[in-house]
C-alpha cells in the first residue's frame, strides 16, 4: 500500500499546483477545506448516520434512489452525502434528501482520521467506480459495513491485472457487493468472492423511471414544441449533455432542415460556449433563461437552448428522437435519461463499457453515430419514418423498464 499512499498524496501535490490555472482543480480544493467545518458545525452527535458516496453527478443518480428509499423506510437516520467531483457538489450541494452534502476529503491517512473521529456512520455505501483504501480500512476496522452498489468491473481494471494484487486487497473490506452484471460477479469470484457477491442490475434505471413518473409538465417547452402531443408536434430533436464535436453534428443539420426543431442542452454551461453555440446557429433561437423573463417568445424560436442545470431529464419527453453526448470525446452520458422516454437514441463511438448503451445498440434502440455522413443519415431516417422512430422508441423503453429493480433487490438482501 505504499505506492497507494505516494500516489494519493502526489495526487493531491498536482491538484494543488494546478489549481490556479484550473476552476475544477481549484473548486476542489476549495471545497475539501471546508469539509471538516461543515462536520463540526452541522453533525449531530446524537443521530445516526447512514453514508452515501458518489464520484459525480452520474454516480450521485445512481445512488438517489437508494437514498430516497432510505428516508422512506428508516426516518430513525440521517443521511451524510458526500462528493468528490465539483460537477457533482456544485449541482447537488442543496439536495434536500441529506442532512449533510460535502465533499470528501483526499485518501490520506489523517484526513481520514479527522473524517472518522467528526462522523461514525453506521453503514456507507460507495456508489459504481469508488473505491478508497484509507476510507474503507477505516470502515473495516471500526465494524461499519461497507457497500458498493451499482458496481460494475472490466478486465482491464486494476485489480485484475497483474500487477494489481497489492491494491485489490482492498476489495476485501467490502462487506457486500451490489453488481450490474455477470462478467462483473466472475471477477470478483477469480480474486476469492463469491459469497458477498449479488448481481442486481443498476439502480439508475430505477432512477430514471422515477424522474418520467414524477416529471411535471414544463409549459415553457411545450409552446416551444406547439402546444400538443408529441404524436401531432413538429419533429423535436433533444440534444442533451452535448460538447462541441456532437453540437458540430447536429447544428448543420438543423440549419439545413426547417421542418425540425431542436432542444440543446450543453454540457459545459458558460457564456464563452453558449456564444459559439450560437454563433454556428442560423435559424432563431433563443436561451431557456431569457424565455423565462419573458422577454422573448419562444413560440418563435426554432431552437431552445438550455443554459440552467436540472431540467434536460424532463425535456426529453417533448423529443421524437434524442442525441446523447459525450461519445466523441471521455465517454456518453446518461442514456437511459432519454431512452425512458420511449424515442430512439443517437451516441457517438466512445460507448464501450457503458452496458446500457452496449444493450440498446445491439437491440436497435440507439444508433452509433461516428461522422457527419452517418448522423445525417440517420437524423433523416428516424424523421421521416414514423413506424421505424416508434419501434425503436419501444425497444428503448423496454429495455430501461425490463432492467428496473436494483433498489429493491439491494433492501430485500439488507433486510432494510
Amino acid at each position: 500500500m505504499t505506492v497507494y499512499f505516494i500516489a494519493i498524496y502526489l495526487y493531491r501535490l498536482l491538484v494543488a499546483l494546478v489549481s490556479p490555472f484550473n476552476r475544477k482543480a481549484h473548486e476542489l480544493l476549495r471545497g475539501q477545506r471546508q469539509t471538516f467545518r461543515i462536520l463540526k458545525t452541522q453533525v449531530d452527535k446524537n443521530a445516526r448516520y447512514v453514508w452515501f458516496h458518489a464520484a459525480s453527478l452520474g454516480e450521485f443518480e445512481q445512488g438517489r434512489p437508494l437514498m430516497e428509499r432510505f428516508r422512506r423506510n428508516h426516518p430513525e437516520y440521517k443521511i451524510l452525502l458526500t462528493f468528490f467531483s465539483p460537477s457533482g457538489y456544485n449541482v447537488r450541494k442543496n439536495y434536500d434528501g441529506a442532512d449533510i452534502v460535502c465533499y470528501l476529503p483526499f485518501d490520506t491517512p489523517d484526513n481520514v482520521y479527522r473524517f472518522f473521529r467528526l462522523i461514525r456512520p453506521e453503514m456507507a455505501f460507495f456508489i459504481k467506480y469508488e473505491f478508497w483504501a484509507n476510507y474503507m480500512w477505516a470502515c473495516h476496522h471500526y465494524h461499519i459495513p461497507f457497500y458498493s452498489v451499482s458496481s460494475i468491473f472490466r478486465p482491464n481494471k486494476i485489480f485484475f491485472r497483474w500487477y494489481g494484487s497489492m491494491y485489490a486487497h482492498v476489495l476485501k473490506y467490502v462487506t457486500h457487493f451490489f453488481v450490474q452484471d455477470e462478467q462483473s460477479c466472475k471477477l470478483l469470484a477469480g480474486r476469492g468472492l463469491t459469497e458477498n457477491v449479488t448481481i442486481v442490475g443498476d439502480t439508475r434505471f430505477d432512477r430514471v423511471i422515477d424522474i418520467a413518473e414524477q416529471t411535471k409538465e414544463l409549459p415553457l417547452v411545450a409552446r416551444f414544441c406547439g402546444d400538443a402531443p408529441r404524436s401531432l408536434s413538429p419533429f423535436v430533436f433533444v440534444a442533451g449533455s452535448s460538447w462541441p464535436p456532437d453540437e458540430d453534428l447536429i447544428i448543420p443539420y438543423f440549419n439545413n432542415h426547417p421542418d425540425m426543431k431542436l432542444i440543446l442542452a450543453p454540457h459545459v454551461i458558460d457564456e464563452s460556449h453558449l456564444q459559439q453555440i450560437e454563433q454556428k446557429l442560423r435559424r432563431p433561437f433563443l436561451r431557456y433563461t431569457e424565455a423565462v423573463k419573458g422577454d422573448k417568445d419562444v413560440t418563435q424560436a426554432d431552437c431552445l437552448i438550455v443554459d440552467c442545470f436540472g431540467l434536460l431529464s424532463g425535456m426529453y419527453r417533448y423529443g421524437h428522437v434524442a442525441y446523447v453526448g459525450g461519445g466523441f470525446g471521455e465517454g456518453i452520458h446518461n442514456v437511459p435519461e432519454a431512452a425512458i422516454y420511449g424515442i430512439p437514441v443517437l451516441i457517438g463511438p466512445n460507448n464501450k463499457n457503458f452496458r446500457e448503451a452496449e444493450d440498446l445498440l445491439r437491440m436497435g434502440g440507439c444508433f452509433e453515430i461516428t461522422g457527419a455522413t452517418l448522423f445525417n443519415a440517420v437524423v433523416d431516417r428516424t424523421r421521416t419514418d414514423n413506424k421505424l422512430r416508434e419501434s425503436r422508441g419501444r425497444t428503448c423503453r423496454d429495455y430501461i423498464v425490463s432492467n428496473a429493480g436494483a433498489s429493491d433487490a439491494i433492501f430485500r438482501t439488507l433486510g432494510l
